[in-house]
């Protein structure tokens, strides 16, 4: 099997990723805890639902800015620049945790870290995806990108959040912070290996490889290829609303009905402790991003090689049916470990939930970046780079309603429904696989 050399900037900007995740994973669980521990054990002493509204709403809004972002980058700034000034902003929004004793300052650090994110997230992908001659090995090559954002995750919910008891939240808040420092200081002292890549706005089109996009850049107007593309990325952002509601919200009974902390929605219907090492409910994600470390390039090979079938590949509409199913059964689980452990559920069943977390999203949600930098019109690229990651604003502001209406501390309502919720998921994503034929022509702009 032949590997393919990557460009050094490619690591520049993969590693820009991992950075910035330690700290957006630390503080998206710290803040689901934090919230709902008791005032006197460091916490802001609310309840589990307002911890998993406020948790939500930060990654909510870290999603929806990235299309105004990719705008800026379309039409007015250069994309790199956007992603140093984001990871600045970004670690001055962490610092007002740092001292927040109120929910007033944790909402000024979601205001800043959103702008952040804005000018950093679709963009950094749009400068990576520039410094690659052959569109077939974009898939592979976001496949990668995954491993390293999981990296990130992974350093955060595993080793980060150790600190917790020793420092107290607030300091961890302030280690996120120093990490985006860090993270702005490794970008721009590399950012001569990344060539002419994002140096000027992605209407000038730099891409190097043929593309359904780059073939009509030209173009004053859409033609009805261009349309019909377009159509295709935003029926498979609004599918992936469905996965990302259900993906986020089934890590919420994780922490609050099978998880511990000081404060009464913490339930613990399940065994944290190994060898007398009580497990971080964190460990989780950690789980999670450690099978999409692992499975990134070998999940990214696995594409490369189904795009060189003569056939090609199958669409990313079927690629996000798969994501439904996988999702699905992370609540079949979930509801087998309650029956079975009856209130003290083995963390081996937590080992399986977050394996079927890493497989549910590595089925489709890196290829998004490669689809959209493919498929899209280059005046219209950072835009619609950035309209991706809105599925993921839309569903964190969905998934807590959702969840405050079945939370419950009954083991038989809890059952019952997870158990629905995992069967819809499923049965839906059956459906769009055998139902997607017209819609998967529509990739090809037919």
């Amino acid at each position: 099997m032949e590997i393919i050399k990557k460009p050094f900037g490619f690591y520049v900007c993969s590693l820009g990723f991992s950075f910035e995740r330690i700290s957006f994973y630390t503080v998206k669980y710290m803040l689901a805890i934090w919230i709902a521990v008791k005032v006197s054990a460091g916490g802001l002493g609310l309840t589990t639902a307002e911890g998993a509204a406020v948790s939500g709403a930060f990654v909510a809004m870290t999603y929806i800015t990235p299309m105004l972002g990719g705008w800026l980058a379309d039409y007015w700034i250069s994309p790199r620049l956007c992603v140093a000034i984001g990871m600045i902003l970004m670690g001055v929004g962490y610092l007002f945790t740092w001292q927040a004793d109120s929910l007033s300052m944790v909402w000024l650090m979601i205001a800043f870290v959103s702008v952040g994110t804005g000018l950093f997230k679709g963009n950094l992908s749009g400068v990576n995806a520039l410094l690659f001659n052959d569109e077939k090995e974009l898939n592979e090559a976001f496949s990668i990108q995954y491993s390293f954002v999981n990296i990130g995750m992974f350093i955060g919910t595993t080793f980060l959040v150790l600190l917790i008891p020793v420092i107290g939240y607030n300091l961890v808040f302030l280690v996120c912070a120093i990490i985006l420092f860090i993270d702005a200081l490794w970008f721009i002292l590399n950012m001569k290996s990344l060539g002419d890549a994002g140096k000027y706005p992605f209407k000038i089109d730099q891409r190097k490889y043929d593309s359904a996009g780059k073939n009509n850049s030209d173009q004053v107007s859409l033609s009805s290829g261009d349309k019909k593309r377009i159509l295709a990325i935003v029926l498979v952002t609004l599918l992936s609303i469905v996965f990302w509601a259900v993906w986020y919200m089934a890590f919420m009974p994780v922490y609050y009905y099978f998880g511990y902390g000081d404060g009464p929605g913490f339930l613990e219907r399940a065994n944290w402790i190994i060898f007398g090492f009580q497990v971080p409910t964190s460990y989780v994600d950690s789980i999670n991003a450690l099978g999409c470390i692992i499975m990134g390039p070998i999940i990214g090979r696995f594409w490369t090689r189904m795009a060189n079938r003569p056939k090609g590949d199958i669409s990313m509409f079927k690629k996000t049916a798969l994501g439904l199913i996988f999702a699905g059964l992370i609540y079949v689980v979930m509801v087998v470990a309650d029956l079975i452990g009856n209130g003290n559920a083995s963390f081996g069943w937590f080992v399986i939930i977050g394996l079927l977390f890493s497989i549910s999203e590595m089925v489709f949600s890196p290829l998004g970046n490669a689809f959209i930098t493919k498929l899209a019109p280059a005046k219209l690229m950072g835009f619609l780079l950035g309209f991706w990651p809105v599925a993921v604003f839309f569903s964190t502001m969905i998934y807590p309603k959702i969840y405050s209406l079945i939370e419950t501390n009954n083991p038989i309502l809890f059952q019952r429904n997870y158990g629905i919720v995992g069967a819809v998921v499923i049965l839906f994503g059956i459906i769009l696989w055998f139902g997607s034929k017209k819609l998967d022509r529509l990739e090809s702009g037919d």
